[in-house]
């Protein structure tokens, strides 16, 4: 029998995006669209790993992966503009 699954919510402080924030905004987004890692991770194309590492902060995911996982759950990430002179 199935583990029931916990739904995290979507994080609420605000500020810098760090790696962990990040990890949490995935592992809310996957369980409120009611995914198990593993299943979640087949779907964006990434190990059960990946998405652990992803989700827990770990360093060492490339670049590629993020993205795919972000791309999978329907995660966008918004570089905004800077000042020149700032």
């Amino acid at each position: 029998m199935a583990r029931p699954l916990k739904v995290y919510s979507q994080p609420r402080d605000q500020g810098p995006l760090t790696p962990k924030r990040l990890g949490d905004f995935v592992r809310a987004k996957r369980t409120q669209a009611g995914l198990r890692i593993d299943d979640a991770a087949q779907l964006c194309g990434v190990t059960t790993e990946t998405l652990s590492r992803i989700e827990t902060a770990k360093s060492t995911v490339r670049l590629d992966s993020l993205f795919k996982v972000l791309k999978g759950l329907g995660i966008e990430l918004e570089v905004k503009p800077w000042s020149e002179n700032g």
